[in-house]
């Protein structure tokens, strides 16, 4: 009986043993929610892992899906004044990813008989979103306020963003910073007025963005 004590004794502490050094070995996150890990500086978005993706309601029965990629900018920010923070952000909208191929072809068809595109045409300008506020409504989270500007049409947007994490990206050792946000913007101020109200003037814009010290 004693015998088979220790030996459970000594399986349980093998086990101990084993699980404690496991976790010593596990691969850490290298990035986290925590505010102090940011530094100040300049920034580059890391186009590589920065997407946008858009959602437009479609013919009242569901909704679509679209994404862009491969986009580009520059964040400034102090983590001691989120308010001064400034963002500049260009958006190739010609690399639009969709599902369909059909849908894609559309986008960038040219007018009929010279007129206008129903959507971007053939060879679309990049967008660009400049900010012009941000307020801080929480440690993590702001209201971004700027420009955007697509289609050769400039209106204004406002995003609701979230802090996501940071840390030292363990592949280029570059210092990066990650935010979410979303806004909602109505198309028709952009002259994309294809389709309304069968597809909905609103589309939801959700933005994942790495941001890399420079």
């Amino acid at each position: 009986m004693k015998k088979s004590l220790f030996a459970l004794a000594l399986l349980g502490s093998s086990a101990f043993a084993v699980t404690a050094i496991s976790a010593q070995d596990a691969p850490q996150v290298p990035g986290a929610v925590d505010v102090s890990r940011v530094q100040a500086g300049s920034y580059a978005l890391d186009p590589s892992h920065t997407l946008v993706s858009w959602r437009v309601h479609h013919f009242g029965f569901n909704d679509y899906i679209g994404l862009f990629g491969d986009i580009s900018g520059t964040m400034k920010l102090d983590p001691a004044n989120v308010e001064a923070a400034n963002f500049d952000i260009s958006i190739p909208i010609a690399k639009a990813t969709v599902a369909s191929e059909g849908l894609r072809e559309h986008l960038f068809r040219p007018g009929k008989d010279g007129g206008a595109p129903d959507f971007f045409g053939p060879a679309p300008e990049e967008a660009k979103f400049v900010s012009t506020s941000v307020r801080k409504t929480g440690d993590t989270t702001a209201v971004i306020s700027g420009m955007l500007t697509m289609n050769g049409k400039t209106a204004p947007v406002t995003m609701l963003a979230n802090f996501t994490g940071a840390g030292a990206n363990p592949f280029n050792k570059k210092q990066t910073v990650g935010f979410e946000a979303r806004a909602v913007i109505d198309r028709r101020q952009w002259g994309i007025n294809y389709g309304v109200p069968l597809v909905g003037e609103q589309v939801e814009l959700e933005i994942t963005a790495a941001f890399e010290l420079q």
